[in-house]
């Protein structure tokens, strides 16, 4: 399994289940946590592959789909959805900031890979990290979370900046990667602790 294939599962696990939280937060209906848990852990990827023009990993490869019905059944036997805060609590948001970075890395990865310039590369990682809670949260009428949240679209501009300055330096690797994958994580997780927030016009 490379890193590509490795950050992908991951991400796909991590906003599945912050989907199916959101769903579950706005008492949606069955169908409607499916979806909402759908398009949060797929809708990233199928964008970023409409850019690049290839087909979908969701319409090419049975592990995307397959994962995220796992994940949705495993949800529901835990029964891990109870609180109309659950947008509040540690498992969503560190589900969310898991697969927010690793969609972000594996955007990044598709871009230096085609050998897309700098811009390139910060906006295909930006649209694939947070292209599926958008359209999640445009369906159940919320404004993105990328608009409002603590630091939240700014963690993938890094991840691309700081990837595509690794590239560049040739300093490209697994290790390299993970490194970046463990400090942008950790990053996000502060940044909601300490309530760090962009400055805002009011």
């Amino acid at each position: 399994m490379d890193i590509f294939l490795i950050t992908d599962i991951i991400g796909i696990i991590a906003f599945s289940l912050s989907g199916f939280l959101v769903g579950v937060r706005n008492k949606l209906d069955l169908l409607g946590i499916v979806i909402a848990a759908s398009l949060t852990a797929l809708g990233g990827g199928i964008l970023r592959d409409a850019l690049l023009h290839r087909t979908p990993f969701a319409f090419s490869e049975y592990y995307p789909a397959t994962t995220v019905v796992i994940v949705i059944l495993i949800a529901f036997a835990f029964q891990s959805m109870r609180s109309e805060k659950i947008e509040h609590k540690w498992l969503f948001v560190v589900s969310d900031t898991v697969g927010l970075v690793a969609f972000s890395i594996t955007g990044a990865l598709l871009a230096i890979h085609a050998e897309y310039n700098v811009f390139g590369v910060v906006i295909l990682s930006f649209l694939t990290a947070v292209g599926g809670g958008v359209t999640r949260d445009i369906m159940i009428n919320k404004v993105p979370a990328v608009l409002v949240s603590d630091f939240y679209g700014s963690i993938a501009l890094i991840v691309a900046i700081m990837l595509a300055a690794l590239n560049y330096i040739d300093l490209m690797s697994n290790l390299s990667i993970m490194a970046v994958a463990l400090t942008t994580v950790l990053l996000r997780l502060v940044a909601y602790k300490k309530q760090w927030h962009l400055p805002t016009m009011s």
